[in-house]
This record gives structure tokens, sequence and C-alpha cells, in this order.
């Protein structure tokens, strides 16, 4: 493992732990040139999930991707990161459990305004307004209906 201070190839490992309930190690390391001290993460490697976008483009299945439109469609809203993170995770879980390899982004932005609009009612008409690109002011309304319809049945 390189030193993220210095460079150097050369590290130990000082401790070991499970983390993220059994799904990786950390390791925390000391370089063996300038005993600077840090962590690292390692876990399972998967099996690339390719998502396939609108315009028929692949890309990999990123995480980052899917917190980052969760996180700015729950700006000012009283939600805490620990719950997105735990939408992302329960998100990848469910496409992993379908054993594709290919996944459409219209289906991966359905999961996840599944999971949004039990969480939080504005920041699922702020990830659908985005993610559906509404184009006018009907279509809001009419989003705004369905939610309000699901509501009145709970």
């Amino acid at each position: 493992m390189i030193c993220p201070s210095c460079q150097n190839n050369g590290t130990r490992v000082l401790d070991s732990r499970p983390s993220d309930e059994g799904k990786s190690i950390r390791r925390r390391r000391e370089c063996e040139q300038c005993s600077y001290r840090f962590t690292t993460f390692e876990r399972v490697e998967k099996t690339p999930l390719i998502v396939v976008k609108k315009d028929g483009n692949r890309e990999e299945f990123s995480r980052e991707k899917i917190l980052r439109g969760l996180i700015r469609a729950c700006e000012k809203r009283p939600v805490p990161l620990e719950k997105l993170e735990k939408i992302v995770e329960d998100v990848e879980k469910e496409i992993r459990n379908q054993g594709v390899s290919e996944v459409l982004s219209h289906d991966i932005g359905e999961i996840v305004m599944g999971y949004l609009a039990s969480l939080d009612d504005v920041a699922y008409v702020r990830f659908a307004s985005v993610y559906r690109q509404f184009k006018d002011i009907n279509v809001f309304v009419d989003e705004l209906k369905e939610l309000l319809e699901r509501e009145n049945k709970k």
C-alpha cells in the first residue's frame, strides 16, 4: 500500500477489524519510512454492473452518483446522510439481487424514487422533477396528485 504522505510503497498493518456490518475490513496502517498513520478499507470485489443510459451509452454503476442525486434532492430537508447512504446500499442490493449484469438507468431511477417516496415527500418531488424531466407545470401537478393519493391511502 502506498503511503498518502510520502508515497513510499512500504506500510505495515497495525490493526484490522470488521466494518460496515462485516461487509468490509478496516485496516489501520503505518508507513515504514515516515511513520504516517492512515486507514484503508477492504471489501469484496463484485462483478461489474453496467448501467444502460437513455441514449444507449453504457457506464459502470456508481454508488456515488446516486448518493449525489439524493443529497441534492434532500438539500435543506431533515434527512440524515446515514439514511441516504442506506438507500444507496439498498438500491444496489436490489439491483444485484436481480442477477443481471446490465440495468437500465430508468429502472434505477424508479427504485430510488420508491425509497425516497417513503422517506421525504419534498425530496421525492425534487428527484422526480429532475429524473422524469418535467416539461411543464401540468406534469408536475400530476405527480403531486399521485403523491397525495398515495398519502391518502396510508
